[in-house]
């Protein structure tokens, strides 16, 4: 699960755009463990939203796009039910 996490941030999410830079691959790897965690314990979307989030407007300090975050939040929270 792990796995598919790290590859949903780098390919779906990728707030500040390095999809494309084979060097970058690992660039969101720090936060696969929390969105993990979160998976496995079944928290609320809109806990996935805000640490999503927070990542986005306050750790990387960009401007985030609320909509895309909100349904980016869905998917990962679909993990665990089989459903991304």
């Amino acid at each position: 699960m792990q796995q598919v996490i790290r590859k949903m941030l780098i390919k779906d999410w990728d707030p500040i755009g390095v999809s494309d830079i084979p060097e970058a691959l690992d660039e969101y790897d720090a936060y696969v463990p929390e969105i993990y965690k979160m998976i496995i314990s079944r928290a609320p979307r809109h806990k996935m939203f805000e640490y999503l989030w927070w990542l986005e407007t306050e750790h990387m300090g960009l401007i985030g796009d609320r909509q895309q975050t909100d349904l980016f939040a869905e998917r990962l929270c679909a993990i665990h039910e089989g459903r991304a």
